[in-house]
């Protein structure tokens, strides 16, 4: 019985059962497929993920010297100046709506103009206490109640919405 288990061990020697470059191949195939089955599922997940809006608030003031002044008074990110859209809309009789945006270069920074975007802390992004002038009689604010709305195109959400009263 000795000599045939020495046999039997001496034949298991030279049949080997996979060889090492073909046992490689394999433990790299199962690799990529695992790692490619993960990425897949991450991949759909992270595709789908939504937006938030920024929220704020502002507040209205109309000076003496026929200008409406605009400012943020809250704000719960920092926007990029070309993605703000202002939206001057007539309420009641029809009329054209008028749309700005704060970053156009004849609005961002400009002073004495018919609107105006004054970033206050001059860092190109649109924060709390950034502000928007517009001219009441180029505009025609002071005649008729206007809609205000304030809206961000990179999440295509309204910001604020708010009236000026005549």
């Amino acid at each position: 019985m000795h000599g045939y288990m020495m046999r039997r061990l001496e034949r298991l020697d030279e049949e080997e059962a996979v060889s090492p470059v073909i046992a490689t191949v394999l433990l790299l195939a199962i690799t990529v497929l695992l790692t490619s089955m993960v990425f897949v599922m991450f991949q759909g997940a992270l595709g789908s993920v939504e937006k938030i809006g920024p929220k704020g608030g502002v507040s209205v003031s109309e000076l003496s010297n026929g200008y409406h002044i605009v400012t943020f008074t809250s704000l719960d990110k920092p926007l990029d100046p070309d993605k703000v859209r202002l939206s001057l809309i007539p309420m009641g009789e029809s009329g054209n709506t008028l749309v700005v945006r704060a970053g156009d270069a004849n609005v961002y920074g400009t002073v004495g103009s018919e609107t105006s975007f004054i970033d206050a802390d001059a860092g190109y992004t649109v924060t709390q206490g950034d502000y928007f002038v517009l001219d009441t009689d180029f505009h025609g604010l002071g005649s008729g109640d206007w809609r205000v709305q304030l809206f961000y195109e990179n999440t295509n959400s309204i910001i604020t919405t708010f009236t000026i009263k005549e």
